[in-house]
C-alpha cells in the first residue's frame, strides 16, 4: 500500500510533537510503502538516516520559525511554508503520474491549519487532531491570564464555522481523526465524511509485573505535570484535606507557576507532613516513582490526550483523573476512577471520594492496575497503533485492497490507475 505522509516536523531525536511524527512514521513503515514530507532543520540528525525504510524528502526548516521554541510549538508560523512545499511537491508528483493508495496529514495536532492535500484527488487523512478545549468556567477565575497565542484558541470556533480554507480542508478529507471523541463535538459546525478517536501517543512497551505491598487505609498518590492550573494539582491538594483520617501521601514531580501556589495551599491546609513536591525530575526520577505508588492521581481538566496517563498505565498503576477529554477516552472503568468535572470545590471532594474508595480495597487497587497495563499493551504499542492505521487506510482507500494505486491528481479532475514516479525534490 502507497502511502504519503506529512508533517512539518519528525524527528526521533526531538520531542513533542516532532518525536511523536517520528514514532508513528517508524511503525508504520514496516508496514506499507511510506513516502515521508517534512522540514530539517540543520543539526539535527538527517530524517532519511532515522528513516531508512521510508523515502524521504524534506526542506529546510526556516531560521526565524526556530528562534522562539514555545511560540514555534504553540502557533506553527512556519506552515504556510511547509503547506506551498508540500503542494509544489504534489503538482510535480502529478506531472509525473505518482500513485498513492492514501495521504494523511499528521500534524499540526491542533485543528487549525488548512492542509494543502485539499487541492489533489487522492483520498486524505487529517489528524489526529486535538487541543481546543476551554477551560470550565467555574475554574476560570483560578487559572490566571494566559499568553497572547494562547488566547487566540478563543478563535477557533469562529473558523471552523466561517473560515473556507480550514473547512474545506476538513470536509474533503476521507476521515479526520481525534486524539478524543470530544474532538468531534468541536468539529460539529463542519460537515465531516468521516469521523474516528485515535489517541496520538503510544509506548515501546510495558514495564514487568510489579507487586506492590499495601494495607489497609494507605496509598502512596503520584501527581506528574507540567505545573500549571488546569493539570489539577491544586485540586489533588484540595482533596488530601478530606483524606485526614487515612495513612494517604501524595508527591508531585513537575515544575512551572502553579507548583508554588499548590504548595501554599498544602500549607495553609496543614499538609505539608502529607504532600511533597519535588519540581522537576529526569526522566530516570519519574520511572522510579511510578514504581514506588500505588495510584495515579491526575485530575487534569484540560487535557487534550494525556501521554502522562499512559506512562503510569504501563507501570501498572490503576488512575483517577477527570471525566474530560482526552482522560475520559483513555482510562475506563476496569483501569481508573474518573471524576465530573463541576467545580473547584466539588471536584476536590469528589477526588476524595475516588481516593477513599481504592484506600478501602487493595484488590480493587490491584485489579485496575492490571487492567491499566493490559490496556495500553494491547492498544498503546505502537505496532499496534501502526496496525490499526494500516486498517484505516485501506477503509479509505478508493479501490479494493490489492488494487492499484491511484494518481494523485488534482481535487477537481478524473482520477485514474497509474504509475508511481516521484519527484525528488521541488
Amino acid at each position: 500500500m502507497k502511502v504519503l505522509l506529512i508533517a512539518p516536523n519528525i524527528d526521533g531525536t526531538d520531542v513533542g510533537e516532532a518525536f511523536v511524527a517520528f514514532k508513528w512514521a517508524e511503525a508504520l513503515a514496516a508496514r506499507v510503502d511510506l513516502t515521508v514530507l517534512s522540514f530539517e532543520r540543520p543539526g539535527r540528525a538527517r530524517l532519511a538516516a532515522q528513516l531508512p525504510a521510508a523515502r524521504v524528502v524534506t526542506w529546510p526548516e526556516p531560521a526565524w520559525a526556530r528562534g522562539h521554541e514555545r511560540l514555534n510549538a504553540m502557533l506553527k508560523p512556519a506552515w504556510p511554508v511547509f503547506a506551498r512545499h508540500v503542494r509544489r511537491w504534489m503538482a510535480e508528483a502529478v506531472a509525473q503520474g505518482a500513485a498513492f493508495d492514501v495521504a494523511h496529514q499528521l500534524m499540526p495536532q491542533a485543528a487549525r491549519y488548512p492542509s494543502p492535500l485539499r487541492h489533489f484527488a487522492v483520498p486524505y487523512i487529517i489528524g489526529p487532531l486535538g487541543g481546543a478545549l476551554d477551560t470550565p468556567a467555574a475554574f476560570r477565575s483560578e487559572a490566571g491570564s494566559a499568553p497572547l497565542f494562547t488566547r487566540l484558541r478563543s478563535l477557533d470556533a469562529a473558523r471552523f464555522r466561517h473560515d473556507p480554507w480550514l473547512r474545506a480542508s476538513y470536509t474533503r478529507a476521507a476521515l479526520v481523526l481525534g486524539v478524543a471523541p470530544y474532538v468531534a463535538d468541536v468539529l460539529r459546525d463542519i460537515p465531516l465524511q468521516r469521523f474516528e478517536p485515535v489517541l496520538e501517543l503510544g509506548i515501546d512497551g510495558v514495564e514487568p509485573p510489579l507487586t506492590r505491598p499495601q494495607t489497609p487505609g494507605a496509598l502512596r498518590l503520584l501527581h506528574v505535570g507540567r505545573g500549571v492550573r488546569t493539570k489539577g494539582l491544586r485540586d489533588a491538594v484540595r482533596a488530601m484535606a478530606g483524606l485526614r483520617d487515612l495513612n494517604v501521601t501524595l508527591t508531585s514531580a513537575g515544575a512551572g507557576e502553579e507548583i508554588a501556589i499548590a504548595r501554599a495551599e498544602a500549607q495553609a491546609l496543614g499538609l505539608t507532613d502529607r504532600v511533597t513536591f519535588l519540581d522537576r525530575q529526569p526522566r530516570g526520577v519519574i520511572e522510579d516513582l511510578y514504581r514506588s505508588h500505588d495510584v495515579f492521581l491526575f485530575p487534569s481538566f484540560r487535557e487534550p490526550a494525556g501521554g502522562v496517563l499512559y506512562e503510569a498505565m504501563r507501570h501498572g498503576l490503576p488512575v483517577i483523573t477527570a471525566a474530560r477529554g482526552g482522560p475520559d477516552f483513555i482510562v475506563d472503568d476496569a483501569c481508573g476512577i474518573r471524576v465530573p468535572v463541576t467545580n473547584p470545590q466539588d471536584f476536590a471532594r469528589d477526588l476524595a471520594l475516588a481516593v477513599r474508595r481504592l484506600a478501602a480495597d487493595s484488590d480493587m487497587v490491584d485489579a485496575m492496575g492490571q487492567a491499566a497495563r493490559a490496556k495500553v499493551l494491547a492498544q498503546g504499542m505502537w505496532s499496534a497503533k501502526a496496525a490499526r492505521m494500516v486498517d484505516l487506510y485501506q477503509s479509505v482507500a478508493r479501490g479494493p485492497k490489492g488494487s492499484p494505486a491511484y494518481p494523485i491528481g488534482y481535487a477537481d479532475a478524473p482520477v485514474a490507475p497509474g504509475k508511481n514516479p516521484l519527484p525528488t525534490s521541488v
